[in-house]
C-alpha cells in the first residue's frame, strides 16, 4: 500500500506540473504588436463615396466617468459625423483595444447607452452583407433619450471574427489562446437620428458598405473579419 508521504509527494509533483503547464499555455503574444503604428484615423477615411465629415456637427464627448472607463478598456477611439449630398447624417464611433485576453472587455452599446440615460426599446440581430456571398453578424438597437430616437447598428471585431455576443467573443478568445495569442478587438458603431428604425438601418447598411469599399483592401479584415472581398473566406 502506498505510504502517505509518497502520495503527498506525487500530488505535489502533479500540482507543480499542472501549474507549469498552465503558465506555459498562458497567451503571451499580442496580435496588436504585429501592427505597430496602427491608427484609427488612418484606417477610416474622412471622405468616401458620397459621404464627407460634417464640419458643422461637434464631436460629442462622453461624460468624464464614461471616458475614464473607455480609457481603461481601449487604446484608441474615433468619433465622427458624416453627411451626404441628400443631407443624411450618420455618426461613426470606433473603439480599439489591443488586449482582449478575456474576450469580454468591450463596452457594447447595449450597456453604454443605458448608462448614459437612454432606453433601449428594440433589439434585432441580423446579418449584413459586406462582400459578395459574405455576411457578418450585426445588432440593431432603437434607443431613446427624451425626444431623441437614435437607431444603432454595431458589431465587435474580436481577433479575426465579427461578433455580437459574449459567447462568440469568448470562443474566439479561447481559439486564440490555444495558439498563445492575445486577440485585439474593435467595436464599430453606426447610428443616426431617425424615428424610423427600418429606414435608418437601410441607411446604415449603405453607409457601411460605402465605407468598406474605401478602406484599403489589405486593411478591410481589421474592420469586418478575415475574408477575401470576392466573398470567400481566407485560408
Amino acid at each position: 500500500m502506498m505510504s502517505n508521504r509518497r502520495v503527498a509527494a506525487i500530488a505535489m509533483l502533479s500540482m507543480g506540473a499542472s501549474a507549469a503547464l498552465a503558465q506555459w499555455a498562458r497567451p503571451t503574444i499580442r496580435v496588436s504588436d504585429l501592427h505597430p503604428g496602427f491608427k484609427l484615423e488612418q484606417l477610416f477615411p474622412e471622405q468616401f463615396g458620397d459621404w464627407r465629415i460634417d464640419p458643422h456637427v461637434a464631436v460629442v464627448v462622453p461624460p468624464p466617468d464614461q471616458q475614464a472607463l473607455l480609457n481603461k478598456i481601449y487604446n484608441q477611439t474615433l468619433a465622427r459625423t458624416y453627411v451626404n449630398a441628400r443631407g443624411e447624417r450618420v455618426m461613426l464611433s470606433v473603439a480599439y483595444g489591443g488586449d482582449q485576453s478575456d474576450g469580454l472587455t468591450v463596452h457594447i452599446p447595449d450597456v453604454c447607452y443605458p448608462s448614459q440615460g437612454f432606453r433601449v426599446t428594440d433589439t434585432r440581430d441580423a446579418q449584413l452583407q459586406v462582400a459578395p456571398g459574405f455576411m457578418i453578424p450585426v445588432r440593431h438597437l432603437m434607443t431613446a433619450l427624451g425626444q431623441r430616437l437614435e437607431p444603432v447598428t454595431y458589431w465587435v471585431l474580436m481577433g479575426d471574427e465579427a461578433t455580437i455576443s459574449n459567447t462568440q467573443r469568448r470562443l474566439v478568445s479561447i481559439r486564440y489562446g490555444l495558439r498563445r495569442l492575445i486577440p485585439e478587438g474593435m467595436l464599430v458603431r453606426v447610428s443616426s437620428i431617425n424615428p424610423n428604425m427600418d429606414a435608418a438601418v437601410a441607411v446604415h447598411a449603405r453607409f457601411i458598405n460605402d465605407l468598406l469599399a474605401a478602406v484599403p483592401s489589405q486593411d478591410r479584415e481589421r474592420v469586418v473579419g478575415k475574408i477575401n472581398f470576392n466573398g470567400s473566406l481566407k485560408s
